[in-house]
């Protein structure tokens, strides 16, 4: 070996043992316990929460003649307000919340309503009616129906009259009323 290699391992070595013995100055020092404090928790005041919040002014449904309650899937519940004249809006509880609903037409005939500000749509069709959350993608409420909907429907068959056929006349025919030749021996 060349004395400049012998000279490069060396100093190699050198440092190697000099990282061991010095600390590194990057190190964090150790951190010191904190107390913990204990602090008496407030009990926090009773809010005097309304039973439903409306979406603005115009979702008050003082006035409203009609009511519709929906019972859901998993037990949602949700009642839907309509004035008689006012077909284009709904007022929509859910959650003890109300939301004030703007009708969107359709090319199937369902009923849909939409809050594009909380991402709410309600569908209503004959059978039942859904409310789907439009931001998240998902439902709210499946299978709503309300109690015209959930009566069993009765099957109605007509009644046919028949009336009894004439009875077939005889038809005589010349093989059934010829009497036997006698046998020739």
């Amino acid at each position: 070996m060349s004395t400049l290699t012998k000279a490069i391992i060396g100093l190699g070595f050198a440092f190697a043992a000099a990282g061991m013995v010095a600390a590194p100055s990057f190190a964090a020092e150790p951190k010191k316990p904190v107390k913990a404090k204990v602090k008496a928790k407030a009990k926090p005041a009773a809010k005097a929460e309304p039973e439903a919040v409306a979406d603005g002014p115009d979702a008050d449904i003082t006035d409203t003649p009609t009511t519709l309650e929906y019972n859901c899937e998993l037990g949602a519940k949700i009642t839907i307000f309509r004035n008689e004249g006012d077909d284009s809006h709904i007022a929509l509880r859910w959650k003890k919340r109300i939301h004030r609903l703007e009708r969107v037409g359709t090319t199937t005939g369902a009923l849909r309503f939409e809050n594009l500000s909380y991402g709410l749509i309600w569908i209503g069709i004959p059978s039942k009616g859904m409310l789907l959350d439009s931001k998240l993608n998902r439902q709210l409420a499946n299978e709503c129906k309300n109690a015209d909907q959930v009566k069993p429907a009765v099957l109605v068959i007509p009644a046919v009259l028949v009336t009894p056929a004439a009875a077939p006349a005889v038809i005589d025919t010349p093989a059934a009323t010829a009497t036997p030749e006698p046998k020739k021996n």
